[in-house]
């Protein structure tokens, strides 16, 4: 029978909570936490290895106390520790409703460049210095939606496992390839495979719809405030950037991500 918990003042309940909140926290137990059932299989099925699953057998189903728990970490390995955990308990260390009772403690796997295997003609998105974990979050379900081959996240201002991003991605960052690197880095990568940079950006640039993004693609973009930093724009192959009709001069970079993910499916699915 799984240890029940019923104490937020438990050792381990304040170390999720930590991990939760501190990125420092997270770096140094090499951990961070998976909310949400459909979530934590999209992690699981990404090979992430599950250290600890919290479960609250009301929420997580009607099932028996100790079935509840063992299927929850029936696709974990075998070191997979499982506690049981209290409404109470659940709702301290919980972010949202909907989550099916269950959080989880996943070992950090740290992506690099070099693990990225890209398909011919890949399609690849860039985020330079975006700091809201919403914001890439949602960048990542649209590069899910749209069949991206990989996501680089250049001089991340947030962590990849910061709860809220994902969160807010669904469980997108384990989904699609997702590293962060410095953008001399992701450059240079783009540059010896071949793979054409596009740049959203306002100045010197042509309507999106006009460029070419059947080979090999990386749309690259900034933060709404500052856009670019010229290492980008001067190792640009092409600007690009989306017509704006109102008196606003700026999209939110989730919404420019999709409208220029999904003109290069377009793109491609009628060629």
């Amino acid at each position: 029978m799984p240890e029940l918990i019923t104490s937020p003042s438990n050792p381990k309940i304040k170390r999720l909570l930590a991990l939760q909140q501190k990125s420092s926290a997270r770096r140094e137990a090499g951990l961070f936490v998976v909310e949400g059932q459909r979530e934590l299989q999209h992690c699981i099925d990404a090979g992430f290895t599950i250290d600890t699953i919290f479960v609250c057998p009301s929420l997580h189903g009607s099932q028996p106390r100790q079935t509840s728990c063992k299927a929850a970490a029936a696709s974990a390995t075998e070191q997979t520790k499982v506690f049981e955990v209290s409404e109470e308990v659940y709702a301290k260390i919980s972010y949202r409703e909907g989550t099916e009772g269950v959080i989880a403690e996943v070992k950090t796997s740290e992506r690099k460049l070099e693990d990225i295997v890209l398909p011919d003609n890949p399609l690849i998105v860039v985020l330079e210095r975006v700091e809201k974990p919403g914001n890439l979050g949602a960048v990542l379900r649209s590069a899910d939606a749209a069949g991206a081959d990989a996501v680089l996240i250049c001089d991340p201002l947030t962590d990849l496992w910061n709860p809220n991003l994902i969160r807010a991605s669904i469980g997108a960052v384990f989904t699609v390839p997702c590293v962060a690197c410095s953008s001399a880095e992701a450059i240079a990568f783009l540059k010896a495979r071949g793979i054409r940079i596009l740049t959203a950006q306002l100045q010197d640039s042509s309507l999106y719809y006009d460029c070419d993004m059947t080979g090999g693609t990386a749309i690259v973009m900034g933060t709404e405030a500052t856009g670019l930093t010229p290492v980008w724009r001067e190792a640009a192959d092409a600007h690009i950037r989306i017509p704006m009709l109102g008196r606003l001069d700026s999209l939110n970079v989730s919404v420019s991500a999709a409208i220029l993910l999904f003109e290069a499916v377009r793109q491609r699915q009628n060629g």
